[in-house]
């Protein structure tokens, strides 16, 4: 591995904070700094975490010299301009999900990443869980054979969270569902894009919810073909006013194996399996930790706990041990080890799948064509 270090500032330190440890135990990362607008809470994080380093003005960090990347964790409406002039500015870039709530600013996000030549990528936690890095792997080993649907779910109760989400269009915030169906069918040469989308709403949130963006539905639903492929995916997504733990989830029909992801948070997911006697056909099986696909120093943060035995561990860490996860491939990317994934015309494409949703949700199903990037 190279010993090339990658110097990070974080942006916004809500959710931005849990991924402070792990650059700092990163053979490839030196954190450097953080950026918060609120004073207070800026010094409390810094003295926390050991950082010296601190701003309450993103413009600063962009203006900082020994900041090499930045990973922006900030509110939805501030990911794309944030983006651009990080990017402008001559800093990579991963930001938090969704890349953006316009389609010109999706557009816009790439013509910099592309004029800049810096590394853009969208955190997007679902494609580096273990769930999906399970089934992943069990598609590229032939093990399902060919896929013939992909389903995503996001259900999230989003009352009482920050003045930017109350009435927000669900398929706004679309990506943790979206993404999914695209990486499994994406190779390192080829990614998978959606390339039209269809989508209904479905029921009425509270009227005061509905003013800020015009949008009434409680649960939006779509269905996306995708370029060069004879599949089609059908993602789901709630925001206000259904009942439903939370839960984000993938499925994947095979024509030899298909795989469930858990219903319900504590169980196990489900594999079928073809050509057994029905009763025998569904089996709850333990997904394995994908810790050693990291450096030693991190693979603690993907929650794997090892008994005395070894022989079987706790699972934990943040949305299903994706984040060192992440941030490993942001800083190998940066160093030119690897491609991101996803890089920035594939992050606008599963941001815009969930835009171009909601606009057809708006014409009763009327499909809308999604644009290259």
């Amino acid at each position: 591995m190279s010993t090339k270090k990658v110097r990070v500032a974080i942006v916004g330190l809500g959710f931005g904070a849990e991924f402070i440890p792990i650059y700092k135990d990163h053979p490839n990362a030196e954190m450097v700094a953080i950026c918060r607008r609120n004073e207070v809470e800026l010094n409390r994080c810094g003295e926390k975490f050991g950082i010296f380093k601190r701003y309450t003005r993103f413009e600063d960090v962009l203006n900082d010299p020994d900041i090499d990347a930045v990973h922006i964790n900030s509110p939805i409406p501030d990911h794309a301009p944030q983006s651009i002039a990080a990017l402008k500015a001559g800093k990579h870039v991963a930001c938090t999900v969704p890349a953006a709530t316009s389609l010109a600013e999706l557009k816009e996000l790439c013509a910099a990443q592309r004029a800049s030549g810096k590394v853009y990528m969208m955190m997007e936690t679902v494609v580096y869980s273990r769930e999906y890095l399970f089934v992943k792997e069990l598609y590229d080993r032939g093990v399902l054979g060919k896929i013939q649907f992909l389903r995503g779910s996001h259900q999230q109760d989003m009352d009482g969270w920050p003045d930017y989400w109350p009435g927000l269009p669900p398929m706004w915030y679309a990506t943790h569902c979206v993404s999914p169906c695209l990486a499994i069918l994406s190779t390192p040469n080829q990614p998978a894009h959606a390339d039209g989308v269809s989508c209904h709403g479905s029921g009425r949130i509270r009227e005061e919810l509905i003013k800020r963006y015009n949008s009434p539905f409680a649960v939006e639903t779509a269905t996306f073909s995708i370029r060069g492929h004879d599949v089609c995916a059908e993602v789901t997504r709630s925001l206000f006013d259904t009942a439903r733990q939370y839960r984000e989830s993938f499925d994947v029909m095979g024509s030899n194996v298909s795989f469930e992801w858990q219903q319900v948070e504590g169980e196990e997911p489900i594999l079928h399996t073809r050509g057994l006697p029905e009763p025998q056909i569904p089996r709850r099986i333990r997904v394995p930790d994908y810790a050693g696909r990291l450096p030693e120093p991190i693979r603690k943060y993907t929650g794997a706990i090892h008994d005395a035995t070894h022989l079987s561990f706790v699972q934990g860490g943040g949305h299903g041990g994706s984040h060192p996860h992440l941030a490993h491939n942001f800083l190998m990317a940066v160093l030119g080890l690897q491609p991101a994934f996803p890089d920035a015309p594939t992050s606008a494409n599963w941001t815009a799948v969930g835009i171009c949703a909601h606009e057809s949700a708006l014409k009763n199903g009327e499909k809308v064509k999604i644009p290259e990037f």
